[in-house]
């Protein structure tokens, strides 16, 4: 019995420390003046990388679907990081222009979806994202038809998970 106890010990241990350091190393974290080479030897390899006016750069990086941020960060034609920015808002959604977008605007902006479903109602995909407005965890339902176009968008409640607040 007490070497299991002291083999669950220290599996608890190992997982609390890689919490720990994967918590470490998160978007909202980084500074600006960071080189872009830095920034990825922390995070990994971003979702996309988009070309940006005056030969910059932005990275997204996703927490996705667990989680409920996105980041974009934004590097000049040096590759200094110059800001870093979480998108997945209220107010990102809600200025979607409808039967304008496309899912390659959808998907440089916010990255993947946390699901892709049918419903009965419309005739496409719904690409659903999680994300926290202020303490509220919400869900916008981005209707896409298939020629691709954004046409509605729907937002919904979500159940509160115990990690919300680091997501």
């Amino acid at each position: 019995m007490t070497s299991a106890w002291h083999l669950l010990r220290r599996v608890a241990a190992v997982l609390a420390l890689g919490g720990l350091l994967a918590a470490c190393a998160s978007p909202d974290w980084e500074k600006p003046g960071a080189t872009r080479a830095e920034v990825q030897a922390r995070l990994g390899a971003p979702y996309s990388a988009t070309a940006l006016e005056g030969g910059g750069e932005r990275l997204l990086y996703s927490t996705l679907p667990a989680g409920r941020r996105v980041f974009h960060m934004d590097f000049d034609a040096t590759g200094r990081l110059q800001r870093v920015e979480q998108v997945l808002t209220f107010a990102r959604f809600a200025a979607v222009p409808l039967n304008e977008w496309t899912t390659a605007d959808v998907l440089r902006t916010f990255g993947p979806p946390m699901l892709v479903e049918q419903v009965a109602t419309f005739d496409g995909d719904v690409w659903t994202y999680r994300f926290m407005d202020g303490y509220e965890p919400r869900m916008a339902h981005l209707h896409i038809d298939r020629a691709g176009t954004v046409r509605k968008l729907v937002f919904t409640d979500d159940l509160p998970r115990a990690d919300d607040r680091n997501t």
